[in-house]
């Protein structure tokens, strides 16, 4: 498929183009950590090409043939593994040349990708130096207008986070995905000169607690207060403590829904029609569980469950019984646990420093510099 067709479309958002050229500014001399992420997932159609001339491989290197610049193919499955144009493997590589950018279904990545056969399709996986992955991160995370000392705070956790599940992942094919279940990455459309900015003037950083890379997770917002992490999952983690946080009158992270009883039968599964619901609450007033009675059936489920299970933006609500059902207003935004993003906001804005930020929220951490291996 010619990619000229897709640079016509391009011009309407002129942007992209302007970006491509100031982009390679920002790129390090060299790489220190290499990060595997996993941009598609599961899809038997995807279009993959590059900004400039790419070279095709087999995973022994062997090259299968070349990918014009602006030019782009159909990777489909083909008996175990990935048809290319002409070109089949059992995966393949592609590999722009001279600092070009790698188009993966339908935006434009750093760094290479690697296209395997799964179980329910291909998977494509971007091969991206770590530095120059959070610099899309942050502009996906975060507002890339907010202030600096929150994006350079989000810098540390997101690098924190790549790297400890770079260690510590059990999938074999890659180290984070590009949605929230790790965290968001949108390609180099997220990036933006104050994203770059405050991962550069972080680079290498991380958090440690007894010299270990912690699990530096974060969230939207908490609504005024995090949460212990034994409260919302199931490990202790000395790190990972309920503080106080500033984040409670933030429009955005105020919420209401309202569930019929028809609807709410239809999410709490396992119980008929539900009779009443009694929740117990952590110390900070999120919702730890949730028991459930109906007319087949009791079942308790953790906070997180009842969330996920009801489709809410956090667990610290309070529930009230109206004529058409029950009625949840909330507050928060995510599961509460370690940095707030509006809470690191609101203390950026204040001159609070990034320093200061992640100590408030990582409990006795340290501020450590990797090195590349």
């Amino acid at each position: 498929m010619n990619l000229r067709l897709l640079l016509a479309q391009l011009t309407k958002h002129h942007w992209l183009l302007t970006m491509l050229l100031w982009i390679a500014l920002a790129v390090p001399a060299q790489a220190a950590v290499q990060l595997r992420v996993a941009v598609e997932k599961g899809i038997d159609r995807l279009k993959v090409g590059s900004s400039t001339n790419a070279v095709v491989k087999d995973v022994s290197g062997r090259k299968l043939g070349d990918i014009a610049a602006m030019n782009a193919f159909y990777a489909t499955p083909s008996e175990g593994g990935v048809a290319l144009d002409t070109m089949r493997s059992g995966a393949v590589w592609i590999e722009p040349l001279a600092g070009g950018y790698v188009y993966i279904g339908d935006s434009w990545y750093r760094g290479e990708v690697l296209v395997i056969p799964s179980e329910k399709g291909l998977t494509a996986i971007n091969y991206v130096d770590l530095e120059q992955y959070l610099y899309s991160v942050l502009g996906s995370e975060m507002s890339a207008s907010w202030p600096l000392e929150a994006l350079k705070a989000q810098a540390v956790a997101a690098r924190t986070y790549a790297v400890y599940k770079r260690q510590n992942q059990r999938n074999a094919s890659y180290d984070v995905s590009n949605t929230q279940s790790s965290q968001v990455y949108r390609g180099v459309a997220k990036e933006f000169s104050s994203t770059q900015a405050a991962v550069n003037t972080t680079a290498g950083q991380v958090l440690t607690y007894n010299n270990q890379l912690i699990l530096s997770v974060f969230h939207a917002c908490s609504g005024g207060h995090t949460e212990n992490v034994e409260d919302v999952w199931s490990e202790a983690l000395p790190y990972l403590r309920g503080v106080p946080d500033y984040d409670q009158d933030v429009t955005q992270c105020q919420w209401v829904k309202s569930f019929s009883p028809e609807e709410l039968n239809k999410r709490i599964s396992g119980v008929g029609n539900v009779v009443s619901i009694t929740p117990t609450l952590t110390p900070y007033g999120s919702l730890r569980s949730m028991k459930i009675v109906g007319t087949s059936g009791t079942k308790e489920l953790k906070g997180e469950a009842v969330r996920n299970a009801l489709g809410l933006k956090s667990t610290r609500f309070k529930i009230t019984q109206e004529p058409t059902g029950l009625r949840f207003d909330g507050r928060g935004w995510g599961h509460g646990l370690g940095l707030s993003q509006w809470g690191a906001y609101k203390l950026a804005a204040r001159g609070i420093t990034y320093k200061q930020i992640l100590g408030h929220y990582y409990n006795g951490t340290k501020l450590t510099t990797i090195k590349a291996r």
